[in-house]
């Protein structure tokens, strides 16, 4: 959905603010196309969203929307502690689509758009244009048009509890981006979902994204939304920003243990430093491995993730001079759907598929394993 004027947009966030547990300080910028905020929960995702939609007041810092049109430029601060700037959520511009959707239940899928605008009112000035009243007709209209873009032909008379998940949360979207938000905020929502369901969700969303000029960020704890949906990510632990950057660098070379961890690699030892680059695993039995890069004195910790092992037989192993070669010895095994999670006697864990018509484990487990020294990720920080 295209934004009434063509801006491009740069929304800059530089907050701090004190919660229970820890503080809150962030700083980062997002454009156009969707940023993923992944950490674990109580990590301070949402509190950052509500900060931005201005349901949360920070203790200090700046939050700014910058746009550019051919070689005008302009800007709209949303928030500013020094300048005691803090716009109503009601004028900034925002949309928040809730875990739950927040559908009015008692309202048609058609009056669920239109409060979207009615709800507004008077839309507030933004990049100097004066304010404007939606009338009946252009509320009309725009409904028509939001039902069209979003495939919700025929639905317009029902109600919330009439509807499938995927035609809530497309209901959702329409009434948010009927109004025409510069920043859409999307907090978990697909958090409460079935499996089957969240995957067919979540490719709807990427499809009603691709028209969205504006700044959009999703916020998560699924490692697997985040690369799906999110062409950059930022990781967060504790109200700090951990790592940013393109999604499949940093899922690729997460750098530390911390980030390592929330994009799902689960082997990591500490190290100790043998050669430029040699090291031994302490937490793997002493098991040594070769990396295809120099072991830095700021390296801590290797890791592996569970898919880059390859099984060898003890011949092809000898064939590498048994170079990160590692005997499974004494392994334990559990059956998954459609993998096996096997756990070796130094606890480095391996999966390996399988069919859902295949139980027996024989022959699953091979002589050697080994992990090619490009897929060592070597890291630095406390594991």
């Amino acid at each position: 959905m295209a934004l009434e004027t063509e801006h491009r947009l740069l929304l800059g966030v530089e907050i701090k603010k004190k919660l229970k547990e820890f503080s809150l300080e962030l700083s980062f910028e997002a454009e156009k196309g969707c940023l993923g905020i992944l950490g674990s929960s109580g990590c301070g995702k949402s509190m950052t969203l509500k900060s931005i939609a201005g349901i949360v007041t920070p203790d200090s810092g700046r939050i700014a929307l910058q746009y550019a049109q051919g070689e005008a430029a302009g800007g709209r601060v949303l928030f500013d502690s020094s300048l005691k700037i803090n716009e109503t959520p009601q004028i900034r511009r925002v949309g928040y689509l809730f875990q739950n959707y927040a559908l009015f239940p008692n309202m048609t899928v058609e009056e669920n758009i239109a409060a979207g605008l009615k709800g507004k009112g008077a839309r507030a000035a933004a990049g100097g244009r004066k304010s404007q009243v939606c009338s009946p007709q252009a509320i009309k209209q725009k409904v028509q048009e939001m039902t069209e873009r979003f495939r919700l032909i025929g639905l317009e008379k029902h109600y919330p509890a009439q509807l499938s998940g995927g035609q809530q949360q497309r209901t959702a979207l329409a009434r948010i981006l009927a109004y025409e938000p510069e920043i859409l905020l999307l907090d978990e929502p697909f958090s409460a979902m079935d499996t089957y369901l969240r995957e067919k969700l979540r490719l709807e969303l990427a499809e009603a994204l691709k028209d969205y000029d504006g700044v959009s960020i999703l916020v998560t704890h699924d490692r697997d939304e985040a690369y799906q949906l999110c062409p950059e990510i930022l990781l967060m632990d504790q109200g700090k920003v951990l790592a940013r950057g393109k999604t499949r660098d940093i899922f690729a070379w997460p750098q530390t243990c911390k980030a390592a961890r929330l994009t799902g690699c689960k082997n990591i030892s500490r190290i100790r430093r043998m050669g430029e680059r040699h090291i031994c695993a302490l937490d793997w039995g002493g098991l040594e491995l070769m990396a295809d890069r120099l072991v830095g004195e700021e390296i801590t910790a290797v890791g592996i993730r569970a898919h880059d092992f390859e099984p060898l037989s003890r011949q092809k192993a000898a064939a590498y001079a048994y170079e990160n070669c590692i005997p499974v010895e004494e392994p334990q095994v559990s059956e998954m759907p459609f993998e096996w999670y096997i756990t070796l006697k130094n606890g480095l864990w391996w999966k390996r598929e399988k069919t859902i018509h295949t139980h027996n484990s024989a022959g699953v487990i091979p002589e050697y394993l080994r992990v090619d020294p490009s897929a060592i990720l070597l890291l630095k920080g406390e594991l």
